[in-house]
């Protein structure tokens, strides 16, 4: 398929003749019916049941019903005029104990499943494995036992054998990578376990499996055989909008790495029939090397006839010296992980169509043996249903994005043969439970009720006339509904934003105009009502509310105010405590009362941080925020800072050297442990921690408890200066003497560590820079100018206390 299959025909951008249009969906995430008709229990369903595994502790007992709705679904299919649905067939329905005898009424349900979707005219692309493993053979390992892969391929065999006459495209594993480092390397997705060594074997394990499936299906005679995996370009921030931007040496070291990490480890393999071999010396560091066999590489390098990607969003990397390894990607450390300076999803995913095209390109380029397939692409938004329509125009907009980002693929050499949206119905989204919506199909999960959301009547379009319009799909604008409610569009405005100005008459009518048109506001209709406030918001988030005692806090807090005022801002503090408040932050936001936003953060995961980066508002934060969210934010380098103390210590001669870390809910906490550990192990040392909650009481405490288990210790290190005096004073009371017997080092040089008895060397973390720092990246932000977050170094202060 060339680009001169694809000439532009009239007022369409038309796609290639034959091209596939579809949507998809996985078994665990729609099907329910989780303990009928013989059914085992999968991974997702003893995952699910774990104490605050999944949001509102939801589960898949239920989902879409499609087990039992599945035909009136083929009928949403057909209505959509869909060529292909991707589905996955549960293990655990074929083969309730993943191995031995087979459950001859779960392959009923995908017998009658395919054989209506023949009916419909809608061919059946089949996975045969969306990480629901059977429960029983996560009792003897799952992914971590080779043998697993040994009962994929006998699962395989049977499902074939039952289907294969009417199902020409077969998909093996789906995104391998999510399966082994999201469930066994951080515990996010089921299993739930944590161990960077298991989740390499769980891959390697998985593309076995991959490649005994494929030997399987071609033995039997399949057609079509595919691999799906989760695919992305790494780009550097600056890369997003500038793709050919030349990299240093060191930012070109770090994409390279992660691209090994999440592309070629899965491709290179499956593809190529080796691994990277950065990538091997990075398993071999961290998990060893016995899991590979010889002849396991043969076995997953089978010729394969599609590659299907699914793409959501890019993953940008800097090399960042003194950053800790991110636990979804062992082995990256000294890398930092960005954010992308782009408009976010309902799931803070920064929304890159570009990113698209140039990963298309560049696996063409690179596999051209090999087919593609765009077999997961779309969005979570936060939808309305408005009487009987759903107005997702960002969903829409999104898609059209990223079909046009294929389209200029394809004209630049991609061979690309079709494109499944991601996903047809809403559905039960892993962690998130149901409170992420992916469908093009809105789903009333108390009724089961589907309604077609307004992308999926313009994706209807799409299919009929295999293309997009020249011209992009314009939603309507403020003075189109202004115009069909008959009022001034400030009123419009007003309404939108909620002011208490307008009638409620003319409220209703605003309202009818909004539903008819569907109409989505935007920060066009907040500037009508507020243009430029002069006015920041300083947004104190719940977890960091509790820390006014802390001077470190007080500092950021008074240094960014300042830091305001002398750019002639007016300053707004929000406190957001109560649930009460936070609504009030996030509506006060959310109305345009404010130009931007800098936000105080501290320990924790705060919903309340991706709720305001959705209101489109600039916004950065004083703090690295404690979740991945494409958010620029300014800190210290507090990695450094810790390696800079320990080895300050071990070069004064000290040898038993303890830490006192703050609670692990927070990121500074976090690294500081990071840079103790990695210079103790550097240097051959054992680490002994005790933890505080950065007080002075908690740190005299934790300070007892080092006495009581190891008096022999000679220096502490202690993540705030607050727990290094709590120190101090119990080292005083036990007759220890500073230095003499034990040294100590704080971190952050508040002002009362210069005149602790003795004085207190420590870290300077410099927050008034810090706070100026956010605040130039926020103006920067609020003129329209691009950012990226910004670690600042920090300086060791020697006092006599070493």
């Amino acid at each position: 398929m060339t680009a001169t299959t694809i000439a532009g025909r009239g007022q369409t951008v038309t796609f290639p003749d034959g091209f596939i249009w579809g949507s998809a969906t996985a078994a665990y995430q729609v099907e329910g019916a989780a303990a009928e008709d013989g059914r085992g229990p999968s991974i997702w369903d003893t995952f699910s049941r774990r104490p605050g595994a999944i949001a509102n502790g939801h589960n898949g007992d239920t989902a879409c019903d499609h087990y039992h709705r599945y035909a009136a679904d083929i009928g949403v299919m057909r209505e959509l005029d869909l060529d292909v649905y991707r589905f996955s067939v549960a293990w655990p329905r074929v083969q309730p104990d993943g191995a031995g005898a087979i459950n001859a009424a779960g392959l009923d349900f995908y017998e009658k499943l395919v054989d209506d979707l023949l009916e419909a005219g809608i061919a059946p692309y089949v996975t045969l494995y969306h990480w629901d493993l059977p429960q029983a053979l996560e009792e003897f390992g799952g992914w971590t036992n080779r043998d697993t892969a040994y009962r994929f391929a006998d699962y395989t065999k049977a499902v074939y054998d039952r289907l294969g006459d009417r199902v020409s495209t077969w998909m093996t594993i789906n995104e391998p990578w999510v399966a082994a480092f999201l469930g066994y390397g951080i515990g996010v997705h089921a299993p739930g376990r944590t161990s960077s060594a298991e989740a390499f074997r769980a891959a390697h394990h998985l593309m076995l499996a991959h490649g005994l499936s494929v030997r399987a299906l071609r033995g039997s005679g399949a057609d079509e055989i595919a691999l799906t995996l989760n695919l992305v370009p790494v780009v550097t921030p600056g890369q997003v909008n500038d793709p050919a931007l030349v990299l240093s040496a060191a930012d070109a070291e770090a994409v390279d790495r992660v691209d090994c990490l999440i592309n070629r480890q899965f491709l290179d393999p499956a593809l190529r029939g080796e691994y990277p071999e950065q990538v091997l010396k990075i398993v071999d560091r961290v998990a060893g090397l016995d899991h590979i066999r010889g002849g396991d590489l043969a076995i997953i390098n089978q010729p394969i006839d599609l590659l299907g990607i699914n793409y959501y969003t890019p993953c940008v990397v800097r090399s960042g010296p003194g950053e800790p390894a991110n636990p979804a990607y062992p082995g990256t450390e000294d890398i930092e992980f960005a954010g992308a300076y782009a408009p976010t999803t309902a799931t803070g995913w920064p929304i890159v169509p570009t990113g698209l095209s140039q990963l298309l390109v560049r696996l063409s380029r690179d596999y051209p043996e090999v087919g593609l397939l765009v077999t997961e692409n779309g969005a979570a938004f936060d939808d309305v249903v408005s009487g009987e329509r759903v107005h997702d125009a960002d969903r829409t907009a999104y898609l059209e994005g990223h079909l046009r980002a294929a389209h200029a693929a394809i004209e630049a050499g991609a061979d690309l043969r079709g494109y499944l949206v991601w996903s047809l119905l809403d559905n039960f989204e892993w962690a998130e439970g149901y409170n992420k919506r992916f469908g093009i199909v809105h789903v009333d999960f108390a009724t089961q009720r589907r309604l077609l959301k307004d992308s999926a009547l313009w994706f209807r379009e799409v299919i009929q006339r295999n293309g997009l319009w020249k011209e992009r799909a314009r939603r309507p604008t403020l003075e189109e509904v202004a115009a069909r409610a008959g009022v001034s569009r400030s009123t419009v405005s007003r309404v939108i934003n909620g002011q208490a100005t307008v009638s409620d008459k003319h409220r209703a009518i605003v309202m009818d105009a909004v539903n008819e048109l569907g109409y989505v506001p935007n920060s066009a209709a907040r500037s009508l009502v507020t243009q430029r406030t002069d006015t920041i918001g300083l947004v104190v988030l719940e977890a960091a509310r509790g820390r006014g005692d802390d001077p470190m806090f007080s500092a950021a807090v008074r240094s960014a105010v300042h830091a305001l005022e002398d750019e002639g801002k007016q300053v707004t503090l929000m406190l957001a405590g109560s649930t009460r408040s936070r609504l009030r932050v996030e509506q006060y936001v959310a109305a345009g009362h404010v130009d931007g936003v800098v936000v105080v953060s501290a320990r924790g995961a705060d919903p309340l941080l991706g709720t305001l980066v959705r209101t489109g508002i600039p916004i950065v934060s004083l703090g690295r925020p404690s979740v991945p969210i494409a958010l620029p934010y300014v800190d210290s380098d507090d990695v450094g800072g810790a390696i800079s103390a320990v080895t300050h210590l071990l070069g004064g001669g000290r040898r038993r050297i303890a830490m006192i870390c703050g609670p692990l809910d927070s990121v500074a906490a976090q690294d500081r442990l990071a840079g103790y550990r990695d210079t103790l192990r550097d240097h051959g040392r054992r680490s002994i921690i005790a933890i505080g909650d950065l007080t002075r009481g908690s740190g005299g405490a934790a300070m007892r408890q080092l006495l009581q288990d190891d008096p022999d210790l000679d220096a502490v290190f202690a993540a705030n200066d607050l727990m290094a005096i709590g120190a101090l004073s119990v080292l005083h009371e036990a007759g220890r003497t500073v230095p003499g017997d034990v040294a100590v080092v704080g971190f952050d040089d508040i002002e009362a560590a210069a005149y602790t008895i003795p004085p207190l060397t420590t870290v300077r973390g410099h927050i008034e820079d810090r706070a100026r720092t956010a605040v130039r990246l926020l103006l920067t932000q609020t003129e329209g100018g691009p950012v990226s977050s910004t670690i600042l170094p920090t300086e060791l202060v020697v006092r006599e206390s070493t």
